[in-house]
């Protein structure tokens, strides 16, 4: 994470500068792609007050926060909570909307009959349908369930690419492996 430091109104110590770069470096654990985030942090001092601006701008997310003390260092720590709690909330606003996509993969199966029609051409009937969730089991475990399953082939949810996969018996009794994402 690059971060950049602007000072108004003041000559900052170097142990502020240093003290504001460790803070704020600690942003970084809560961001996936931290090497394309930017924080610009404003430090400004007008009279007694001591004014902190912090805008972190990163792929897809645009968050500030702002805070004014009497201690230029205490400013600092309470516009990094600021930050921090906003980052959290955007995590676990990810996180949520994840969980919630991978429990809703729903699989539709339907048995397609085609019979012959009055005017020589083949009609095509849903006899059956089935829906069922896709359960996350690796290509093995599912090789095994489609071997105890009368089936030709089962759509499942493949626990190390999180994508929906397709295994399938072939002619000659072996499985096959179908992978729409590669």
């Amino acid at each position: 994470m690059q971060i950049k430091f602007n000072f108004k109104n003041f000559e900052p110590s170097e142990h502020l500068k240093k003290y504001a770069q460790d803070r704020f470096e600690k942003l970084s654990k809560y961001m996936t792609d931290n090497h394309a985030a930017e924080l610009q942090v404003n430090l400004e001092v007008e009279k007694f007050r001591h004014i902190a601006e912090c805008i972190l701008t990163a792929k897809d997310l645009h968050i500030s926060a702002n805070e004014e003390t009497e201690d230029m260092y205490s400013t600092v720590d309470l516009s990094l909570d600021k930050l921090e709690a906003q980052l959290k909330k955007q995590r676990d606003k990810v996180k949520d909307k994840r969980k919630k996509s991978r429990e809703k993969q729903q699989v539709r199966m339907d048995i397609i009959s085609f019979t012959p029609s009055e005017e020589g051409e083949r009609e095509q009937r849903i006899v059956a349908s089935d829906q069922y969730e896709a359960k996350p089991m690796s290509l093995e475990e599912a090789a095994m369930q489609l071997e105890a399953l009368s089936y030709e082939f089962l759509v499942f949810l493949n626990a190390e690419t999180e994508r929906v996969n397709v295994v399938y018996r072939r002619k000659n009794g072996d499985f096959g492996f179908i992978d729409p994402g590669v």
